[in-house]
């Protein structure tokens, strides 16, 4: 089965069971209402860590759909997970996170691909040129498996020592393989798939140290010499012994001076109330001040479920109450709980209508991923109709969470299952374009609501 209509298969898949277990409001969100909402009307996205264990439950389920709009699978693609056996890869439960989040239209990062941590016992004794042969085979064959599916790949994770060293930790691929491991992790990444953008990620590298000097020379080394790195990742985990750093943002922006987008990627904060509340708003606040800084996820969707459940460090209670932190954060992204005054989006009576816009969300050589967002005017939507007009080279591979139809270089989408919306909520449409030679954008038409 071609990769193409494998991921076809699996998006329509996904559809047919979402529309028959969850309501339309569970498919989108109030725009600018919930987090992912207000994140993606400041050009962010806004994610959380989902184990596939808990997708079965309804008041999860709800709040991760309602709330995000990027996921991360917490365990399920590390290499425990997806290779216990040297050849013999498992995807089962990663899957099931894939699907549950095209089903949602969301994004996915892809979490991890070599980590010293969680790894199959087979994988310490291999000599040298063992190790490299398998490193190498189990990117290729995880990101072969999600290949066009995945926004970005954390290609390398927790590299680097704690401490004033700036020395690399040690680790199977570093003790055998030396400082090179990485740069090749990255090239193989690339050939990959040339779609993903491709992420180093660490924790304690929120400030100016010595252990974020050490991987911010690599990326500037990696940068000068075209070594295919696309963003970094900021883990984010703060408490009161290791609190917010007061050169958070400085911190970013010296990265993103490289010439790479940086990513807070596993983000809690222990505590409760209005400081916990003024924390998450300085994490926020540091990100939308920085350009390159495109999403930002919390690690985890609920208190009990996290790592750190003690010190109770996310943004929905046990009981996925809205806890201060939560409202702090809408608030910095610009949301707001209030319906809006007369005329507002979202306000009743403006009549059955709805807007089309569009995004790139990942490019490459030869073709480029597009995503159409629908959004209901100010009245509850049953169907919606778009028009995206493809320059005359361009044609389409692959489509998600839509029914097109073709009239020249006019692609005509209808719903597949997400047609009903709630007044100002949001679904999405997603393509895959091959470019033949034009990297022109396609020109979204009007959308039409009944």
């Amino acid at each position: 089965m071609s990769m193409i209509v494998r991921r076809l298969s699996r998006a329509a898949t996904a559809g047919l069971v979402a529309a028959a277990a969850l309501t339309a409001a569970a498919h989108s969100a109030e725009a600018a209402d919930t987090l992912g909402s207000a994140a993606a009307g400041q050009g962010r996205y806004f994610g959380t860590a989902v184990a596939a264990s808990h997708l079965g439950e309804t008041d999860y389920a709800a709040t991760l759909d309602r709330e995000f709009g990027s996921v991360t699978p917490e365990n399920e693609m590390k290499w425990d997970a997806t290779e216990p056996s040297r050849g013999s890869f498992t995807f089962g439960s990663a899957d099931r996170i894939v699907d549950h989040a095209q089903s949602q239209g969301m994004d996915v990062r892809g979490h991890t691909l070599v980590w010293h941590s969680q790894l199959p016992s087979w994988v310490d004794p291999l000599g040298a040129s063992d190790l490299r042969t398998a490193m190498n085979a189990h990117i290729n064959g995880l990101m072969g498996h999600y290949k066009g599916e995945i926004h970005s790949w954390d290609v390398v994770n927790e590299a680097f020592q704690d401490g004033g060293s700036g020395a690399r930790r040690s680790s199977p691929f570093q003790d055998r393989l030396g400082d090179g491991f990485i740069e090749e992790a990255f090239r193989t990444a690339r050939a990959a798939d040339p779609a993903a953008k491709l992420c180093y990620n660490d924790y304690n590298t929120d400030g100016v140290n010595a252990k974020s000097n050490a991987v911010y020379n690599m990326v500037k080394d990696f940068k000068s010499r075209g070594v295919p790195i696309d963003c970094v990742g900021f883990q984010s985990h703060f408490n009161s012994n290791s609190p917010v750093p007061s050169d958070y943002r400085q911190n970013l922006q010296r990265f993103a001076d490289l010439g790479v987008d940086v990513q807070i990627t596993e983000l809690d904060i222990e505590g409760s109330g209005s400081a916990q509340a003024a924390n998450y708003t300085k994490v926020v606040e540091a990100c939308l001040a920085v350009s390159r800084c495109t999403g930002m996820t919390v690690w985890g969707v609920t208190d009990k479920y996290s790592w750190r459940s003690s010190g109770t460090p996310l943004l929905f209670d046990g009981d996925y109450d809205e806890k201060p932190a939560y409202d702090a954060v809408l608030s910095a992204l610009g949301g707001s709980g209030d319906p809006g005054g007369p005329g507002d989006p979202g306000d009743p009576g403006d009549g059955a209508s709805c807007t089309a816009t569009y995004t790139r969300t990942a490019d490459w050589s030869s073709g480029y991923n597009g995503q159409v967002t629908i959004t209901a005017g100010g009245e509850p939507i049953s169907s919606w109709t778009a028009t995206v007009t493809l320059p005359a080279q361009q044609s389409v591979s692959a489509l998600w969470n839509g029914t097109p139809a073709w009239s020249g270089d006019v692609m005509t989408v209808r719903p597949s299952w997400n047609g009903t919306l709630a007044a100002g909520a949001s679904t999405s449409f997603g393509f895959t374009a091959a470019k033949n030679g034009s990297d022109a954008a396609p020109t979204v038409g009007t959308c039409t609501a009944s």
